[in-house]
């Protein structure tokens, strides 16, 4: 395993993260556990999770994949092994049963921390991150970015000043940002220099070989500031393995599940992409998922790579990626292809 430091803290993490949000809809808490066993096995040392998880959200199952990372925290004792990331959730979910609807406040944020306490069975989570903007922002796909002078959002200030008392109480260790903008960014880092906040020092958002919209301008952020990206939805939702090419819906798939998550299989330019990138795989003899898991991995830009799985095999085949070299050539013949399909699917 690769471990690398994590924005200007003094945390070493593991190149892969384990994601979680399966667990609790998809996945049980056992099958959680045997997740998290074998991922500390093979030297994985960050876990990340959401108070908001399992997906989708929904008030019957919120708060489960905390709970499922809380109970084998405690059944395990090894609480000092690990770093754990979580997020507090922001507005715009339409979810009445997290606090009556999120803001970034810090009546809603000291409330959000101790519920994510109590269900880790822990004093303290290593990296707390806002699941996305108080205000309105391109993400998950919107494009055409619409402002609103009179919309009502949390002050950044009054949001960094909430967590600043986090990590004063020794509640949390560090902070980071989630879909986030290079203007919340840049304003972030500002606003810590100015009022002797804490500085974030990570920003978890989607990059995968349909989504490169991280490179644009906040990849030059990630090295200048040192802020560290964790990349989720690295194989874009499942997507870039090729499983639902030619309308195939395979029984327990995500998107099968969830047609909410859709995005990147319903563009004319993103199946054309998927079906390039495939068979560029198979025709280097690689699974197209450890090529993309590959991609990723080698982005220097990038410090962890959020994955995921539903099934002990897909674990194990992501976790593999790390071994997948991939050649000059074929990083060129990506390059090509990413060219003719440029950025299919934001």
């Amino acid at each position: 395993m690769i471990y690398k430091t994590l924005g200007n803290s003094d945390l070493k993490i593991s190149s892969i993260c384990l994601g979680s949000m399966t667990w609790g809809e998809q996945n049980t808490e056992a099958e959680g556990h045997e997740q998290l066993d074998y991922a500390v096995a093979q030297g994985i040392n960050f876990i990340d999770t959401a108070e908001m998880y399992p997906v989708f959200p929904k008030s019957e199952t919120y708060g489960l994949t905390e709970k499922c990372l809380g109970s084998w925290l405690h059944k395990r004792q090894c609480r000092d092994k690990v770093i754990i990331a979580t997020k507090v959730v922001g507005p715009g979910l339409n979810g009445a049963h997290i606090r009556g609807g999120s803001r970034f406040d810090r009546k809603n944020i000291q409330f959000a921390i101790e519920g994510s306490l109590k269900r880790l069975q822990t004093d303290y989570i290593d990296l707390y991150q806002l699941h996305w903007p108080d205000r309105n922002v391109n993400i998950f796909g919107k494009l055409n970015y619409q402002h609103d002078e009179n919309e009502k959002a949390t002050p950044l200030l009054e949001t960094l000043s909430a967590l600043a008392e986090l990590v004063q109480a020794g509640k949390v260790r560090y902070i980071g940002v989630s879909n986030e903008t290079p203007w919340g960014v840049m304003t972030l880092l500002k606003l810590a220099e100015q009022h002797n906040l804490p500085r974030i020092v990570s920003i978890q958002n989607p990059y995968n070989l349909l989504n490169r919209s991280y490179e644009l301008n906040l990849a030059e952020i990630s090295h200048r500031e040192r802020i560290s990206l964790l990349a989720y939805s690295p194989l874009a939702f499942g997507v870039l393995t090729g499983k639902y090419l030619n309308g195939q819906q395979p029984s327990g798939a995500r998107l099968t599940l969830f047609p909410q998550f859709e995005r990147y299989a319903k563009s004319e330019q993103g199946t054309k992409a998927i079906e390039a990138y495939v068979n560029l795989a198979q025709k280097y003899g690689l699974a197209p998922a450890q090529m993309a898991l590959a991609y990723v991995n080698t982005r220097p830009f990038m410090t962890s790579n959020i994955i995921g799985a539903t099934t002990m095999a897909q674990l194990k085949s992501n976790i593999d990626s790390l071994h997948t070299v991939l050649s000059d050539e074929i990083l060129a013949e990506l390059e090509a292809i990413h060219t003719q399909y440029i950025f299919p699917c934001p």
